[in-house]
């Protein structure tokens, strides 16, 4: 089959179009340094021609109340460029939870870009995933001060990078769901705990502090960030990932 890969040259994009292209299939990466943009509508309609599916893994730049805005807009230019070039499956990655984070823009934005996804022409699939390995050190810098990291005791589940861009090949490569599939990491810790197992594997020089107020994530209630057992657990344990 012939990808279009929306976003194909981030961290999840540029792993999908590897894999699909290692399966046999044809997958494309298109991006702004490829001259498509998601927001203008350049190149949209010829990066999409002659393909079967559509991979959107575009992102919004800030995690603000400016992230509803580029996800509506992206989500209509690239499902009106679908249906012109007649693609019969499009794909969104999600995140677990999303629908459950309400006080938050970015999560709602997400949402949003989900039921923009449902409402439109194309069948669908959307994977969800928990939050990534790899921002866990991004996580950690948000509230660093000094030598001291304050982190609240939020359950975050993470999962790899390449076990989230395998869901999301699977998917893609198969029929439309015409609705989700969500996949987590294997284990679920505290936010404080992972803070501390990342800095006890990779000492830095920094402590961390348990603080229910700090960050982000510090609003979110419960577990409402896990797949509660609702979802495939990839393979990848963060402790293996970390060495």
């Amino acid at each position: 089959m012939k990808f279009a890969v929306v976003g194909g040259t981030g961290l999840i994009g540029s792993q999908v179009v590897k894999k699909l292209n290692a399966a046999g299939h044809e997958a494309v990466p298109h991006s702004q340094s490829t001259g498509v943009d998601v927001i203008t509508g350049q190149g949209l309609v010829e990066a999409t021609a002659g393909a079967d599916v559509v991979v959107n893994l575009t992102n919004s730049p800030t995690f603000d109340d400016a992230s509803p805005a580029f996800f509506q807009t992206s989500m209509d230019n690239l499902l009106a460029a679908a249906q012109k070039s007649g693609v019969g499956h499009f794909v969104i990655l999600s995140i677990v939870g999303a629908d459950r984070m309400t006080d938050l823009d970015y999560y709602r934005a997400k949402v949003l870009q989900e039921d923009v996804l449902k409402a439109g022409p194309v069948p669908y699939s959307i994977v969800r995933a928990t939050q990534f390995m790899e921002f866990v050190n991004a996580i950690l810098s948000w509230t660093t001060e000094g030598d001291t990291v304050r982190l609240p005791t939020t359950p975050i589940q993470p999962i790899a990078a390449q076990d989230v861009s395998d869901a999301v090949v699977e998917v893609a490569a198969g029929s439309p769901l015409n609705g989700s599939f969500n996949v987590g990491g294997p284990d679920v810790f505290a936010l404080d705990e992972l803070g501390r197992i990342t800095l006890n594997a990779r000492p830095d020089g920094r402590t961390v502090v348990t603080d229910d107020t700090a960050g982000m994530l510090a609003v979110v209630e419960g577990d409402a960030l896990t797949t509660k057992g609702e979802a495939r657990l990839a393979p990848t344990h963060y402790t293996d990932w970390l060495s």
